[in-house]
């Protein structure tokens, strides 16, 4: 029986290169396991056999020109597994993936027509359109690979056995995979999900090539920070690696750090503690020294969050001497360390040795080793930006952020990192006072999470709040009322009533309610907050006190005309105008962005 798998990417592999899928009877299981995990790749997810027609030359040794592809031709049922094998030579042949195209599309019409002609699915014109879909997906062209995706998953039969079951499953595994690229992670997980469905019906619950899978989707749902489900899917990976291999195996350490990063997510740091030990006991066993380096790092992070900083010292020095001593002192994995040792001496007050490292961290970026991806970089300057941030070094931060959107900026499947990029820049260019370069910053990070259906989650609640925030202080008064109303929504599904997050906006929402002036509405949601903080909260919070007196003030002015003169904003958002804008921030929680 075909082994339905889907096949990832490890974290330090280019870009990959386009390939002919091919069916496999097995696949083998990825040995080293993704400390975080990665975008998908556009390649097939599962390969499928291409018939290689004989060999045709003449006695001089010369290739005879290819016969002819006009569409008239294409009913010869020899001509599709030619063009596709066209298609194969002139990819490796360096030619271009431009030419491959045109091959492929005419592969796929040709078959086609004789599965028309013989009115049966054809696997072969479903794995012709893989081949088509991942040769458009090299070319940055996403949004053209889908609806061939979506044609190749509606040409096989699961139910007419195996084969037909593992072109299914890889069709709807390649399609979320594009989808991912594409930032559209809701829809990537659907296709997953059905994938899952179609591999488990033809292999049963329990094959190891189905933990691999659900493993793939735990990944995706870590990616959408939906971790509940993320932890259910990694449970089950790791009962059924448990079942099938030996003990302390390179599967159970894999999986037992995607646990650990979902323990870790969730705040349950004991437990994510715990999936390491064990993890990088496995990796000791198994001789994998740079792997259990990267879980020292991991295991410093754990310390660090519970404020063991000799301890996290410790397990961030030892990653430090292996990779030095393994990948060299400029290396990207040497420049992480760096990171994570500036964040823990700037959380300790050392200040000083926080910046020489973040300091040893840039050189190492600004000259890179060959085979450094983009996005190692990037995310080591957002990581090295946020210390800055932490230091009350704005602009420094802002510096940082600009370089590393520009790197991203042409990368396919980074969508929502950028989003998340330019939600911080709007922070920095709002704590400087540039309001009109904040809002314009939010606003395209709220295009983008939009367009790759973010627009639920609760991160995109609190984007719509610190955009709502910047219109205020641009005197967009509608406007921030709308995107504080949208927050509304989200923050109340996500997050609930009670979270500091859904409080702030609560705060906001009325303050500009007030300056509308909405009073009712304005005195209603004050109501509800102090109800809340009363019955649920408790009443020792300083913010219970502000705003017991601002629902006494706008209560006492309930009562005058109805046609009163609306309070200036400025002092509905900043009662004090003598405040410093840092006390303001104290003063009102949702004025502070939390990522």
């Amino acid at each position: 029986m075909p082994g339905l798998v889907s096949v990832k990417t490890p974290p330090d592999v280019p870009t990959p290169q386009i390939s002919i899928p091919e069916i496999r009877p097995e696949q083998s299981t990825p040995t080293t396991p993704l400390p975080r995990p990665k975008p998908p790749s556009p390649s097939p997810s599962s390969r499928s056999k291409v018939p290689s027609p004989s060999p045709t030359q003449t006695r001089s040794g010369n290739k005879k020109p290819p016969p002819d592809v006009s569409d008239a031709s294409l009913d010869n049922p020899d001509l599709g597994p030619f063009l596709l094998k066209l298609a194969r030579d002139t990819i490796a042949s360096g030619e271009g993936p431009t030419k491959a195209l045109d091959y492929a599309i005419r592969a796929s019409k040709s078959f086609e027509r004789c599965a028309a002609a013989e009115a049966e699915p054809s696997l072969d014109y479903a794995m012709s359109l893989h081949v088509l879909a991942a040769i458009y997906c090299s070319l940055g062209k996403f949004d053209e690979a889908v609806p061939v995706l979506e044609q190749a998953i509606s040409v096989p039969d699961a139910a007419r056995g195996a084969d037909h079951a593992l072109a299914k499953f890889s069709g709807y595994m390649q399609l979320g995979d594009t989808y991912s690229m594409l930032g559209q992670v809701d829809r990537s997980i659907g296709c997953y999900e059905e994938g899952l469905k179609i591999q488990i019906e033809a292999l049963g619950d329990t094959d190891p090539r189905v933990g691999e899978t659900c493993r793939y989707l735990a990944e995706a749902h870590v990616q959408a920070m939906q971790f509940d489900k993320a932890e259910e899917l990694c449970k089950r990976t790791l009962e059924i690696h448990r079942a099938h291999s030996e003990p302390a195996s390179l599967e159970e350490a894999a999986d037992r750090r995607l646990m650990a990063l979902i323990c870790e997510a969730k705040g349950d740091y004991e437990a994510a503690l715990e999936h390491l030990v064990l993890a990088s006991m496995a990796m000791i066993a198994n001789g994998q020294d740079n792997e259990v380096a990267a879980i020292d790092v991991s295991i410093g992070n754990i310390y660090l969050s519970l404020c063991r900083f000799d301890e996290a010292v410790f397990s961030y020095q030892k990653a430090l001497t292996v990779f030095k001593s393994s990948k060299g002192d400029n290396h990207p994995s040497v420049a992480s360390v760096f990171v994570r040792l500036a964040d823990l001496y700037q959380k300790t007050g050392k200040l000083r040795e926080s910046k020489s490292y973040c300091e040893n961290a840039l050189r190492i970026y600004a000259k890179p080793v060959p085979g450094t991806t983009t996005e190692e970089i990037a995310g080591g300057l957002t990581e090295i930006s946020a210390i800055y941030e932490s230091v009350d070094e704005p602009e420094e931060a802002l510096k940082l952020l600009q370089k590393a959107m520009k790197l991203l900026e042409d990368k396919p499947g980074q969508q929502n990192t950028i989003a998340g990029i330019e939600a911080r820049m709007g922070v920095m260019f709002y704590m400087v006072g540039r309001y009109e370069e904040a809002r314009n910053s939010f606003e395209s990070a709220v295009t983008k999470l939009r367009s790759s259906g973010e627009k639920k989650s609760a991160f995109f609640g609190v984007v719509l709040n610190q955009m709502g925030l910047a219109c205020v202080q641009l005197f967009k008064i509608d406007e921030a009322a709308e995107l504080f109303e949208e927050a509304r929504v989200i923050l109340e599904q996500e997050c609930g009533p009670c979270h500091q997050d859904t409080l702030g906006l609560y705060s906001n929402l009325a303050a500009t309610y007030d300056a509308m002036g909405r009073v009712e509405d304005a005195i209603e949601i004050l109501e509800y907050v102090l109800k809340l903080r009363e019955e649920k909260l408790g009443i020792a919070n300083p913010d219970f006190e502000d705003e017991k007196n601002r629902l006494a003030e706008l209560l006492k002015e309930a009562g005058r005309a109805r046609n009163r003169k609306a309070k200036s904003l400025e002092n509905l958002i900043d009662p004090n105008s003598r405040r410093t804008k840092k006390e303001v921030t104290k003063r009102w929680p949702g004025l502070g962005f939390r990522i």
